[in-house]
């Protein structure tokens, strides 16, 4: 028997010497699939759609397929060890018996009985129904019956691999679960995942090489036509794939120690190797706001500055974006950040910076006694990015609101301090009754235009920090209200572009929310909840390093994407926002006794040390900028790109969990010498 799981050992995990001969045990023939098996000796599969069962030691069935063959093949089998999750490996000898060349498709897959919706997980792709029906964004959608795919709603998806966080699909039915996990590669190409709900029956699939189906996602709501890597088997051609497998209990929580156990088993294969110490990316970080965002007329941080600043002949302003929201993709965060580190650098360029910014957003709140969205150099200030008429968003507010709570800390100001109180006292006096913040808000009026979605997430921690007894009871009301979506596994709504999909910001948004819950009351359910969401958000962060080609830019610099996330199922792009929440990660650690979510937190600073650009020139960009995308599959771009706009939020985010990390290394310090 092979007694390492498939994706055990490195150099990449999955990639197992062949298994010896006896190890095998001959296919058995089964037609159709859940028939019993017919035993005998080696077998010869039947033309043309060859299929066999290979019965799990653990219970249960794994149906193996040669989808579109030409000629005869021969399966074999060997089982791995049961892993503390239930997980075993199946190794799978496959040799092709024809006389010519022909191409074909590998299929292994598990059913469960799923007469209700099935629940499906593909870490940081699909979630369930994926896209919920009210969302206007559109991207793959689950429903079952359905085939529509020129609105991309479908019974069936197949994607290639690299589009998850962690190349395994599961599955919830009536009863129970069941999950398949592969690597990225195979011996015969790039691997599929696959989904299908029928008759009762959800299936979960493994494609060797991949097949994109009913249509193939490129970021846009234009579907584009479904696509199938192929690999032509020769004659006597064999080749040994490897996959894990495991049963799943009725929680959908179930997914956490399986994830975190094929997490740990990837580790030695995927390296990572920051270019910069910490301190050196905070100092290359804070140069990129400055030098290149930061613009004093009036006091903003630009959105995104063109790495070319030679386009036209404008010096770059035509590629740059001459806007600033005042959270999220810039703003007030990011500025907060830039004024700790002038702080504790001595820079005071850039605290006069950082405070100009702040000043520029606190002298100019919204009619209705909260930030605005979005400022425009053509026309001032105005709404966020929605279809609504004059909408705010609300996770855009709460964190200009949360970071300048933090900023006041650093540096009292009264100026600050009235508009965080307008912010938190108008926001507290529109929760509903059972708790729910709302998510879009008239910039006039005050009236709540949207309650969909769990957007008020990132309020809770503003309210929570604050140190208003009565914020702090609106607080844990909402954390009531909003702990619904991390009990269901699916939290959407924080980004305003991509309407109510799921994404990882929701995640980022939950795990603050609920550390800040838990730091100021010290309740066990706050900081389970913060674990929880913890769990949720790390299914977006890659476990592996993807494969670039070597000509690709990503793939000549060596990028490692272990730490990187998923930015969403809508987005299929890595993004660093994860670094938002690094010293909640670190704290969620402390409080629980396990460095788990300390390190994962940690390796995400890892990977984005990673293509910093130190001197003018690096990566065909100035020092300091610094990319939001780096496209690790076919989606948007080409896999092995990275786009040449440098963004506010992604030097921000990296300077912000850079301070923190230091912060919190001058503590250790500070307390040793003590």
């Amino acid at each position: 028997m092979v007694t390492a799981g498939p994706l055990a050992d490195p150099p990449r995990p999955g990639d197992l010497a062949d298994p010896p001969q006896d190890a095998f045990r001959p296919g058995e023939l089964a037609d159709p699939p859940h028939a019993d098996a017919v035993g005998g000796p080696l077998a010869r599969l039947p033309e043309p759609a060859p299929r066999v069962v290979v019965a799990d030691p653990d219970g249960g069935e794994v149906l193996v397929e040669l989808l579109d063959a030409a000629g005869p093949f021969s399966v074999e089998w060997a089982w791995g060890e049961r892993r503390p999750t239930g997980r075993r490996g199946l190794s799978l000898r496959i040799r092709y018996e024809g006389a010519e060349p022909s191409a074909a498709t590998v299929r292994v897959s598990r059913s469960v009985t799923a007469v209700g919706d099935p629940w499906w997980l593909i870490p940081g792709l699909f979630y369930g129904e994926n896209r919920p029906a009210a969302c206007q964004r559109v991207f793959p959608r689950f429903e079952p019956g359905a085939d529509r795919p020129e609105e991309m709603v479908s019974a069936r998806w197949g994607f290639r691999a690299d589009r998850a966080a962690t190349p395994a699909v599961l599955v919830w039915g009536d009863t129970g679960g069941t999950a398949l996990i592969a690597d990225e590669h195979s011996p015969v190409g790039p691997t599929g995942l696959a989904i299908e709900h029928e008759d009762g029956r959800a299936t979960i699939a493994l494609l060797f090489p991949y097949r994109e189906f009913p249509v193939t996602y490129y970021g846009s709501a234009l579907a584009v036509p479904a696509h199938a890597a192929t690999h032509v088997w020769e004659p006597g051609q064999e080749h040994v794939l490897t996959l894990a497998t495991s049963a799943l209990p009725a929680d959908r929580h179930a997914y956490a120690p399986l994830l975190r156990e094929d997490r740990d088993l990837r580790l030695p294969g995927a390296p990572v190797e920051p270019w910069e110490d910490v301190a050196q990316a905070a100092d290359i970080a804070a140069e990129g706001l400055y030098r290149w965002h930061y613009d004093p007329d009036p006091g903003v941080l630009l959105e995104t500055v063109g790495f070319d600043r030679e386009v036209s002949g404008t010096n770059g302003e035509r590629v740059d974006r001459q806007a600033m929201h005042v959270g999220w993709v810039s703003g007030i965060p990011w500025a907060a950040a830039l004024l700790e580190h002038g702080l504790r650098r001595g820079r005071p360029e850039h605290v006069a910076a950082a405070e100009r910014v702040i000043d520029f957003i606190c002298a100019n709140l919204s009619p209705s006694g909260t930030f605005w969205g979005t400022w425009y150099r053509q026309s001032g200030w105005s709404q966020s990015w929605s279809h609504v008429k004059d909408a705010l968003h609300a996770r855009t507010l709460g964190e200009a609101t949360l970071f300048l709570l933090r900023a006041l800390r650093h540096r009292p100001h009264p100026a600050w301090e009235a508009a965080a109180r307008s912010n938190l006292r108008v926001m507290a006096a529109r929760q509903r009754a059972d708790g729910n913040l709302g998510t879009l808000h008239h910039a006039a009026t005050g009236e709540v235009l949207s309650w969909s979605g769990a957007s008020g997430l990132t309020w809770v921690a503003a309210l929570a920090e604050s140190g208003d007894p009565d914020h702090l009871r609106a607080a844990e009301r909402a954390g009531e209200y909003y702990a619904s979506f991390v009990h269901d596994e699916f939290v959407y709504g924080a980004p305003e572009d991509v309407d109510l999909a799921p994404t990882s910001e929701d995640g980022y948004a939950a795990v603050m929310a609920y550390m800040a819950l838990h730091r100021r009351t010290g309740a066990a359910r706050w900081l389970g909840l913060a674990r929880r969401a913890a769990d949720w958000t790390l299914t977006f962060r890659y476990t592996y390093n993807v494969r670039f080609g070597p000509r690709t830019p990503l793939g000549r610099y060596g990028f490692a994407t272990r730490g990187a996330d998923q930015a969403s199922p809508s987005n299929q792009h890595l993004h660093a926002y994860g670094l938002v929440c690094t010293a909640e990660l670190v704290e969620l650690s402390q409080a629980l006794g396990d460095p788990y979510y300390a390190e994962r937190a940690h390796e995400t600073l890892e990977c984005f040390r990673q293509l910093l650009p130190a001197a003018d020139g690096d990566l065909n960009a100035y020092r300091g900028m610094i990319t939001e995308r780096y496209y690790q599959t076919d989606c948007f771009q080409p896999k092995g790109m990275y786009l040449t706009l440098s963004h506010a939020w992604s030097a921000g985010v990296l300077l912000l969990a850079c301070e923190q990390v230091l912060a919190a290394t001058d503590g250790r310090r500070a307390a040793a010498r003590a």
